[in-house]
């Protein structure tokens, strides 16, 4: 089910960049394997998927250990600055970061075992209170802090539209966090390229890629509905 999941993504992945005038190779598909088992990982990962990501550390930390080593794990949930050091010696990149005390943190715990780690700037391009991610204004003193950072690189920003039916509502969203990533480029230095946008999961990575995603976040379109049970 997984590869033909895969393969219909891909088919139509390509369909909506070639509607909008974008080149496939621009989008990054990130498999989001929460609550799901290593076999069902596995099996992704014989499909050829090598990208995975996680919502939770306690999930996250498991499997990077378990799994394949070739294997680029993407954190996408909320972080806290207590489980920075369960992250720092294996991820590869994480999503989530909207604060600068979890740059700092990163920033020692990567040191401590050598590693550089990538990371976007998750942004509350929704408004909800529930929503993870900095206000808007607050992105330029989070680069001007990764500046002068030596383990840590910023790639662009990271965003969640809103959970509604209402797709202009998720479309201007999306829009919004891509003009605030091009406002930013401005604070691009040797370890600052804002080039990367992740947005859009399984019910809206069509609007996503068409608002200039690079790395779409998708669990249900690859490996169906969840087990909340698991």
């Amino acid at each position: 089910m997984i590869r033909k999941n895969l393969d219909i993504l891909d088919q139509t992945i390509r369909e909506i960049c070639t509607n909008c005038g974008r080149d496939p190779k621009e989008v990054q598909l990130i498999a989001v394997t929460k609550t799901h088992p290593e076999e069902t990982i596995l099996e992704a990962y014989d499909a050829g998927l090598r990208n995975f990501g996680e919502n939770k550390v306690q999930e996250l930390v498991p499997k990077m250990e378990k799994l394949p080593d070739d294997i680029i794990w993407h954190m996408v949930g909320t972080v806290q600055t207590n489980k920075i050091k369960d992250l720092a010696g294996r991820v590869d990149w994480i999503h989530s970061i909207s604060k600068v005390k979890y740059l700092k943190e990163l920033e020692k715990r990567a040191a401590r075992v050598d590693r550089i780690i990538r990371v976007l700037i998750q942004v509350n391009i929704s408004g909800e209170d529930q929503k993870s991610g900095c206000e808007p204004e607050d992105i330029a003193e989070i680069l001007t802090y990764a500046a002068g950072l030596k383990q840590v690189t910023v790639h662009g920003l990271m965003g969640m539209a809103s959970l509604t039916s209402d797709r202009d509502v998720i479309r201007e969203q999306f829009r919004t966090l891509r003009l605030l990533r091009d406002e930013h480029r401005r604070f691009e230095k040797e370890n600052i390229r804002l080039d990367e946008l992740s947005i859009g999961m399984s019910g809206d990575y069509d609007i996503a890629i068409e608002e200039g995603a690079t790395m779409i976040r998708l669990g249900t379109s690859i490996f169906g509905a969840r087990d909340y049970h698991v």
